[in-house]
Order: C-alpha cells, then structure tokens, then sequence
C-alpha cells in the first residue's frame, strides 16, 4: 500500500523510479489489488508516458488475480468503454488484453460479445 500511496502522492516527479516502483508492487501485491489500481491510475494520468510501466503493473495484475476481483476492471480503464465492441481486434493486437478477456469471458474466449 506504501508503494502504491507513493505512486499517487508523486507521479509528476517518479517517472525515473518507476522500474524500482513496478518491480516493488510486483513483488509485495499478492492479490493484484494494487497493480490493477496502478495501471488504471497511470492510464489515467498519462498513458503514453508510463506505458512500458502500465503493461508490466497489468501483467502482474492478471498473474496474481486469480480470483478475477481486480483485472475486470482494466478492461474498459484501459481499452475505452467500447472494448466489447472491439474485442475481436483487441485479442489480435494485445496479449494483455486477450488474457484478461478469457478469464473474465471464459464462454466469449472464442467469439465476439454481442452487442
């Protein structure tokens, strides 16, 4: 929680610590909790910049949430709201955001969602 609050509290001034920064919440979360949260905060803030940094925090996020309480919620914070309607390009175009997509649509996997 530290590591996240430091994130927030210091985002303009952290960029040259975020290999430090993402390795620490990979290493303490356990639940992903905190990474998912990350990524959607980066995302937020500037997600060109911490980009390289946002796909590592999601990475961990989706290794950790086994119990899908936390990667559901990237889906649309990082993808845009219209994710379901571009899902078919997405899972194509980003490991990420086809992992996500299996576990959180296991009966969609192979299909696109309807609309």
């Amino acid at each position: 929680m530290s590591t996240y609050d430091y994130l927030v509290n210091h985002v303009p001034d952290c960029i040259g610590d975020m290999d430090y920064i993402t390795d620490n919440l990979v290493r303490v979360d356990s639940t992903g909790q905190f990474l998912a949260s990350s990524a959607r905060f980066l995302s937020s803030v500037d997600a060109e910049s911490f980009s390289p940094w946002i796909c590592r925090l999601i990475e961990g996020a989706i290794e950790k949430d086994r119990e899908r309480r936390y990667i559901g919620s990237l889906l649309e914070a990082i993808w845009g709201p219209d994710y379901a309607q571009n899902a078919e390009k997405l899972k194509k175009e980003d490991d990420n955001f086809r992992r996500i997509y299996k576990r959180i649509y296991p009966q969609l996997a192979g299909v696109a969602v309807p609309i």
